[in-house]
Parts: C-alpha cells; sequence; structure tokens
C-alpha cells in the first residue's frame, strides 16, 4: 500500500483503499467487525465513513461526533472522541466496561462486545486524521496484548498515510454524505444456492432465511414464509420487521442488533397472532444472521421481554433519542444546545430541515437552524409573534402541530408567511418550560409525510427536553455574562504608566466551565519612583469569588497608598478578611519596586513565588517564605524579603492558571517559563504571549490566568 500514490489518486480510488486496508485491519486482528472516522475539514468534527461487519446504519446517533474544545479534559462520553482528542488507543475490552466509562455510548449499543478505538497517526505525536474502530465477540481475553496492539496501531498508521499522500497529491478526501458499507463480497460474489441444497430445505419442518448487516432479507424458503404469514410472500431486499407487522417491534430488532454485536447465537419467542408461538434462533457472522423459526411449545418470549404484539417505535429511533436526551442533560451553553439539536435531531426522524425559534421583544428569533435556505430563515426571522400571525409559532402555541404536506399547512396557515418551497411535510412543536412559551422547534422533511401516533408523542417528549435544556442554557449563559461583566469591572482597565518601569499584564478566563474566577492584579503608584505590583488568587469559582476578589484588591490598594511595608500590608489584610468572616481563602504576592534604589520587598500569602530575569540572562524562581492564605488565621504575620532589581531585570508574577493547564506537571512548565526567561528580548508584550503559548501550546485553560511582568 506504500507506493507512491501522490498525484495520481482520485476520490474513489483513495476511498476503494481505505476499504480494502479496514477489512484487512478486520482480518488481521480477528475482529468481526471494523468502522472508520474521518475528520471533517477544520478538524472539529468526526464523521462516519464506511464500515464492515455491523452496519453503520446501527451507528447512526453517533455518526457525527463534535471534538471538544482544546485543552479541554473532562471525560467527553464517547471513546472515539477520548481516541482523537488524547491520541491513544481507549480498550474496551468487555460490555461492562462500555458501560461504566461511557454510559452514554452504552444507550446506543447495549450489546456484548470487545471494542478498539484507536486514533489515524502516521507516526506517535502526529495530529490524528480520524479513528479506526475494532468490534470482538465478548468470548474473546479481556486484556488486549502487545501484538494485536502492534497490529491496530500499524492498519492506523498505513490508514494515516494513504490520507497524507493522498493530501499531497491535491485530494483532500472529505467524509461521505451518509456512511458506507464495506462490502467484503457483493451480490456478484455469492454463488447461487444449488437445487438439491434448496430442496433439502424445503423438505424441512423449519423455515429457513438470511438476513444482511441492515437486517434485510437475502433468502428465504416457502416454509419461513409460510410461518411469518401471507404478509410475507416477498421478503427478499426488504427490512424483515418493517415487512412482517406483527415483528414490527422493537424485541425483534434488539435481538438482531446483539446478535450481530456479539457475533453468538441467541433466540426468541414471538407470537403470530391470533395464538401461535415461533421460535426464532439467530445464528450471526461479519456478513449477517441466519434465522431458524419453528413452532414453540410454549407462549413464553425471551425472559423480561413481551411477546411481539403489534407495531412499536423503531429501536434505532429509540437509540437516537436517548442520546440526544443523554447529551441535552450535559449541555449548559445556548449554543451546545442549538448545536446538538441541529446535528442529533434531524437523524433521528429522517428529516431535512430543523429550526430553533426563541422569542425576543414581541419576534421570533432564530437562534439555530440546519437545512433551510437563507431566505426562509430571513423572512422568520424577526417574525411579529401576534396570536394568528403566524400561529404555530407564536406563544398561542401549546401543543405540537404536524402537517403532512405542504398544502395541509398552507391551508391552516394562510398566508401568514412564506413558507420553504423546498420543504413538503411540517412538524412544529412549541417548546413550554413551566407552562411559558419559550420557543417553538420546527421540524421540515423533503416528502409528504405522515406522522404516525407513536412518533407524534417522541417528537412531542423530545421538544419539551429541547425547551428545558435551551432554558437552562438561556439562564447559564446570563449568569456567565453578569459574572464576567462583574469580574471585568473589578480589574483594573488600565495600568498607571510609570516612567522607567515597563510593564505587561494578562488575564485570561478558563477555556470552559460555567463559572469566573477570582485571579487578580494590580500596579499601584505610590511615589515618583515607587510602585506596588500585586497579584492575587481568590478561591473558586463563582460571582461570589469575584466580588471577594474585589474587595482584596480594593483593600490592599488602600493599604499600598498609605505607605505600610508588604508584610504589613497583607497581615492587615488578613485581619480585615478574617473579621469580616470571610470564606473564601486568597493567596497574594505583593511586591514594592523602589526604581531609585533598584530593589524589591516581597511578601506572600501562600502565593505561587515570581520568576526573575538578571540583566546579564540568568532566570530562576525567587525564594520567598510563603506566609498562610489570607482569611484563616489573624494573628498571622508574613516576612518581607528584599531582592535586588537593576535595570533591564524582569520580575515575572502570575496565578496557578498559566502552569496548571494540560494536565502536565507544574514544575516542569515552570522550568518550559524559566527557559522563555533565559532568552527574553524586545517588549515585554511579546514577552507576555510567548510565555502563554508556551506554557498553554493548545490554549487550554483548566483555570483562570493573571500574568504581570515588571521590567525597570
Amino acid at each position: 500500500m506504500r507506493g507512491n500514490t501522490a498525484g495520481t489518486a482520485t476520490g474513489e480510488t483513495v476511498r476503494a483503499a481505505l476499504d480494502a486496508l479496514v477489512l484487512d485491519a478486520v482480518r488481521r486482528t480477528g475482529a468481526h467487525s471494523g468502522a472508520l472516522y474521518l475528520l471533517e475539514p477544520g478538524g472539529e468534527v468526526l464523521c462516519l465513513e464506511a464500515g464492515s461487519g455491523v452496519s453503520p446504519r446501527f451507528a447512526e446517533p453517533v455518526a457525527r461526533l463534535k471534538l471538544p474544545p482544546p485543552g479541554a479534559t473532562e471525560p467527553s462520553g464517547d471513546p472515539v472522541i477520548d481516541a482523537v482528542r488524547d491520541r491513544r488507543l481507549v480498550w474496551l475490552g468487555t460490555d461492562r466496561a462500555l458501560s461504566r466509562e461511557y454510559p452514554k455510548a452504552a444507550l446506543v449499543f447495549p450489546h456484548r462486545f470487545a471494542m478498539a478505538v484507536a486514533p489515524l497517526t502516521e507516526a506517535p505525536g502526529a495530529p490524528p486524521r480520524g479513528a479506526l474502530v475494532l468490534l470482538w465477540p465478548p468470548s474473546r481475553p479481556a486484556r488486549l496484548g502487545a501484538a494485536e496492539r502492534k497490529r491496530i496501531e500499524a492498519a492506523c498508521a498505513t490508514i494515516a498515510w494513504v490520507l497524507a499522500q493522498a493530501q499531497a497529491g491535491g485530494t483532500r478526501l472529505e467524509p461521505s454524505a451518509e456512511p458506507r458499507r464495506i462490502d467484503p463480497g457483493g451480490p456478484a460474489d455469492q454463488a447461487p444456492a444449488e437445487p438439491p441444497a434448496s430442496a433439502f430445505l424445503e423438505r424441512l419442518p423449519e423455515g429457513d432465511y438470511a438476513l444482511d448487516a441492515d437486517g434485510r432479507v437475502t433468502f428465504a424458503d416457502r416454509t419461513a414464509a409460510g410461518l411469518l404469514g401471507p404478509d410475507a410472500t416477498e421478503l427478499t431486499g426488504r427490512l424483515l420487521w418493517e415487512t412482517v407487522p406483527w415483528l414490527d417491534n422493537p424485541l425483534f430488532e434488539y435481538q438482531f442488533r446483539e446478535a450481530l454485536f456479539s457475533q453468538q447465537p441467541t433466540s426468541f419467542t414471538a407470537v403470530r397472532p391470533p395464538d401461535r408461538p415461533l421460535l426464532f434462533e439467530l445464528y450471526p457472522d461479519s456478513s449477517g444472521v441466519s434465522v431458524r423459526i419453528t413452532p414453540a411449545r410454549t407462549r413464553r418470549s425471551v425472559p423480561g421481554r413481551p411477546a411481539s404484539t403489534g407495531s412499536g417505535q423503531r429501536l434505532g429511533t429509540a437509540h437516537h433519542l436517548l442520546y440526544l436526551a443523554a447529551s441535552l442533560g450535559e449541555t449548559v451553553r445556548l449554543r451546545d444546545v442549538v448545536e446538538l439539536a441541529t446535528d442529533r435531531f434531524l437523524g433521528a426522524f429522517g428529516a431535512q430541515d430543523l429550526a430553533l425559534l426563541a422569542p425576543d421583544a414581541g419576534r421570533a428569533r432564530v437562534i439555530g437552524h440546519s437545512g433551510f435556505d437563507a431566505d426562509f430563515i430571513d423572512r422568520v426571522d424577526g417574525t411579529v409573534l401576534t396570536d394568528g400571525v403566524p400561529e404555530v409559532l407564536g406563544p398561542a402555541a401549546r401543543v405540537p402541530a404536524f402537517y403532512a404536506s405542504r398544502e395541509e399547512l398552507c391551508r391552516s396557515c394562510p398566508d401568514s408567511i412564506d413558507w420553504s418551497p423546498s420543504t413538503a411535510a411540517w412538524a412544529f412543536l412549541p417548546l413550554v418550560v413551566s407552562g411559558r412559551h419559550t420557543g417553538t422547534c420546527v421540524l421540515g422533511f423533503a416528502r409528504p409525510h405522515r406522522f404516525t401516533r407513536e412518533e407524534r408523542a417522541v417528537l412531542a417528549s423530545i421538544g419539551n427536553l429541547v425547551g428545558q435544556a435551551l432554558e437552562r442554557a438561556r439562564l447559564y449563559d446570563a449568569q456567565a455574562r453578569l459574572a464576567h461583566g462583574l469580574q471585568a469591572g473589578l480589574l483594573p482597565h488600565r495600568l498607571p504608566v510609570v516612567p522607567g518601569l515597563e510593564v505587561a499584564a494578562r488575564y485570561l478566563p478558563a477555556s470552559h466551565g460555567m463559572d469566573i474566577g477570582g485571579d487578580f492584579y494590580d500596579l499601584i503608584r505610590i511615589g515618583p519612583t515607587e510602585v506596588a505590583a500585586v497579584i492575587g488568587d481568590v478561591q473558586g469559582h463563582s460571582v461570589t469569588a469575584a466580588a471577594h476578589m474585589g474587595q482584596v484588591r480594593t483593600t490592599v490598594h488602600a493599604y499600598a497608598a498609605a505607605g505600610a511595608p508588604p508584610g504589613e500590608i497583607l497581615a492587615r489584610t488578613n485581619r480585615l478578611l478574617t473579621d469580616l468572616g470571610a470564606e473564601l481563602l486568597t493567596s497574594c504576592l505583593y511586591v514594592h519596586v523602589d526604581l531609585a534604589r533598584h530593589r524589591a520587598l516581597l511578601a506572600s500569602a501562600g502565593h505561587r513565588p515570581p520568576l526573575l530575569r538578571a540583566p546579564d540572562g540568568r532566570a530562576g524562581v525567587l525564594a520567598v517564605p510563603p506566609g498562610i492564605l489570607l482569611g484563616i488565621d489573624p494573628a498571622a504575620t508574613y516576612p518581607t524579603t528584599a531582592v535586588p532589581l537593576p535595570p533591564g531585570a524582569v520580575l515575572t508574577l502570575y496565578t496557578d492558571g498559566l502552569v496548571e493547564a494540560g494536565g502536565r506537571d507544574d514544575d516542569a512548565v515552570v522550568a518550559v517559563l524559566t527557559r522563555v526567561l533565559d532568552r527574553a528580548g524586545g517588549p515585554l508584550d511579546r514577552l507576555a504571549e510567548e510565555m502563554i503559548a508556551r506554557a498553554q501550546p493548545h490554549g487550554e485553560r483548566t483555570d483562570d490566568t493573571a500574568l504581570l511582568l515588571l521590567r525597570p
């Protein structure tokens, strides 16, 4: 595979090569199924490209996976995301491991199997281009051997190399619009059954038929058709549970999927109306399932599951909705809810268009959409919300409205709005929370669509979940705006200009998380040649922490302006905070800079020691005795340390957020910052940017970051 194909590959030839490599990986590792994820251009979304063995159709709820922002370290909820984000092989040796470590993914795949997910990287440390997923029966050993791991990593490296070569030759392979099924041998490769074998089957009292990996019938003998009933005379090429009405129950599809995922025989009993129990025995391999039907002696169904009695919501849709509900429960930001709804809702019901509308000053505002053309969105956005124009969008709407055709919609809502001409059926789901109308979810379908009773009920339920998630997200966003506005107001808008002193400051909020921090810094003019630099960190991330930060900063500023020495300033601030009963602890570093004497006096209340670069280029950590945190002991004292600060020296004050990024060792990050200082030159603003970039190379910040640089 590693011939020089750059410049000659096309999208079709690259996909053919990838399919062959996935099949080869399945064969070499002894897996029964494999799947390939590719990154979309931009590197933010993983798309399911193709699969072999278990049908890619069963992975629809996770066919598109959005990667978390750079630096996010919290669990993603999906093994494919973790493998790509962390650039590591994720091994789940048992079905219990999937349920324990990825409960949301287990909702989509509640079956028995072992799984490996590995990133597509050409070499260790290289950026991933996607992921390879492999599945084994649960009977295999729970531990992944070293040789197996090497084979998986080698397969991933080869796939990544093919993608890189194609890109180098001008072929950037974008994920397919729909996941493709990799078939090791199509119908042309399958020899027809010989007449003696067919006659042999026809003589047996049992019925036999075969299903492909999607659940479509590829063979059925006359006995099977007779046992299934008169509706089963034309089974070939169709989904069995959609062809035989009394098998239209999630039970059958669940057992079919269980056989495929586990690659182990399974069975269940279903009752053909009115009262004929039949035993279904399923025998799987990687290409599909063979099924034997025999009359059963009992009406007992599979333990814990009722016998099939009629129609039911499709299992794939149920998995979609379970995954959507679990994901909505984890979202906190408005944009996350909108992205999740537009990304997940459409596939669950076969809709092509979605729009989320929220009321704003008596008008409908589009807060997210997918599929609808821009002209329609422009017409809807800003529509006046009265009781009749249009009623399906307005506050009077309290129950969902479904229109199987465009004609039905126009009759119900005449002249209210110019509805999208490319949409043939509509569903309007009012988002009502605690009896209050908070918006509308609009679904559009490309063809006329008769909504079943089950669909209407499920759509209404999901509409309620989306409404609650949107309301929660709005409250979160409002709180975040308030908190960040408060914090911004408490930090200095500009630092004083001091002749003979160059200053650079940076404040960066955390990359993720709902709250704000209590980091602060300040520069206080004391006299013509004296200035005080302060940096600190209040415990916690909340509005309370921000307010407490403002209180500490104001107190320190007042005592500094009065001319008190560093240790006394921290002691007085500590006594005030303990007298006020402050529950949040605070670290603080106070530096009195005397430009005339070329020295600095430092006192610390449990804060990280600063870094100092001497004029000759040597940089290191200053040894400053760390006193106790502010707010604990009213009798605490804070010793003062004097250090030379000649012209050309650089003093660096910072908070924990600068060195606690990305899960790396703090001391290692401090060493990196020291090396940056060693060769520092040019403006301090440029130095500040370089220090942040080196300490946080991927922009990751699990905590707020404050940085203050001083150079006499």
